[in-house]
């Protein structure tokens, strides 16, 4: 697919925007679950403002009153003009969306179209520790293929668990994170190729979560899998979510390739009335003019992940950190500094720096943290001093 650049933007970095005594007052999941003395680095919230668009297009519905259930299809025709400009990508069809209530909500439902009680759903670990989660929730049962040494699918892994998750006859289904989190990586369309080819020679259904795609910060180019030869079969959930800092505003989209559209329409009518109304409204702002935002932002997380790899070298140069081309989330390898399987702990209890836990991101997972980007210079500058203060 041909790279469509991103345009100069206008707009201050979000991320340098607001003091952390105004952080400390918001209420979220991210300010509240550790006491004012911790840095929270940890759960995927923004500390930004939201884009001026959003903020306009939510307030204008508030003073309407309009705040009633959802309706039309503004929000997958916002969608698809971005994906159309931003990844130039025409095969997103309207007529073959649906909104669900978030993308791991959608994920579920969709995983329940195409796989049964009992069946395996197939993840590429380190991921989301979600993905475990709502699989063991829903009666499906995980079967891994780890990521290679180099962070990206293997093939071999992935052709293997495919195998084993129908030899015994039952259906299954393959959970894409793309792009990869915690890793950061961006797939390559041969890559999705491949991993369509090999769906379709087993009959494993791809069912693709790509909520970080607008999130792409490196040199790579974000490809949606269903535009990929052989995808036509394959299912996708995308939002403006992670990008915008809108998991609050509860919207997600649910996209079939060709081939599945009648199992999109064989989701139940009731899973379209869980999106908030407001929700959608905000996210179909934030896709249409709210790009000269997302772009400063970009900017913004690529200048923090250099200044990250940067402190690390100074400051705490056993850690192995390999920036990833997308999401704000760092993958940070912290197995040479002894401290057993769970690093996150010791630089909470002793540096009162918070970070996600490597333990439940599954296989791989032992060893590692993961450190939110999504932050000033000043927050990263200083959680990673302490970081290293808690090792002396």
């Amino acid at each position: 697919m041909t790279r469509i650049p991103h345009e100069t933007s206008g707009e201050p970095n979000p991320l340098r925007v607001l003091s952390l005594d105004r952080l400390r007052r918001r209420t979220s999941m991210k300010w509240r679950t550790y006491p004012e003395d911790v840095l929270p680095l940890w759960v995927a919230e923004m500390d930004v403002p939201l884009a001026e668009p959003v903020v306009r297009a939510v307030t204008d519905a508030l003073a309407l009153g309009d705040t009633g259930y959802p309706a039309g299809t503004a929000y997958a025709e916002a969608l698809a003009a971005f994906a159309e400009k931003r990844w130039n990508w025409d095969g997103l069809a309207v007529e073959r969306t649906a909104i669900v209530p978030d993308v791991m909500l959608g994920v579920v439902e969709m995983l329940k179209l195409v796989t049964g009680s009992g069946d395996a759903v197939v993840v590429n670990p380190p991921v989301y520790p979600p993905f475990y989660q709502f699989i063991a929730h829903m009666d499906r049962r995980v079967a891994e293929a780890p990521l290679g040494a180099d962070g990206r699918i293997d093939p071999g892994a992935l052709e293997e668990s495919f195998r084993q998750a129908v030899s015994g006859g039952g259906r299954a289904a393959y959970l894409l994170c793309s792009p990869h989190n915690p890793t950061g990586v961006v797939h390559t369309e041969e890559e999705l190729s491949a991993v369509a080819a090999l769906a379709e020679r087993y009959g494993v259904r791809v069912v693709a979560d790509e909520i970080h795609a607008p999130l792409v910060v490196g040199g790579r180019d974000f490809v949606p899998y269903l535009s990929v030869p052989g995808a036509e079969r394959g299912l996708s959930l995308m939002s403006a979510s992670k990008a915008w800092n809108l998991a609050g505003l509860k919207a997600a989209l649910a996209i079939a390739g060709p081939g599945a559209v009648a199992d999109l329409a064989r989701m139940p009518e009731e899973v379209g009335h869980g999106p908030s109304h407001v929700g959608i409204i905000a996210h179909t702002a934030a896709l249409r003019d709210g790009v000269a935002w997302l772009d400063a932002l970009l900017t913004g997380l690529d200048t923090n992940r250099r200044l990250l790899a940067d402190l690390l070298a100074e400051h705490l140069p056993a850690v192995r950190y390999r920036p990833g081309d997308a999401t704000y989330l760092a993958w940070l390898d912290c197995r040479a500094l002894g401290l057993g399987g769970d690093p996150a702990d010791v630089f909470l209890h002793r540096g009162r720096v918070a970070l996600n836990s490597g333990l439940p991101f599954g296989t791989g997972g032992a060893g590692h943290v993961r450190l939110n980007l999504a932050a000033s210079p000043e927050v990263i500058t200083e959680a990673v001093r302490a970081m290293a203060a808690a090792l002396r």
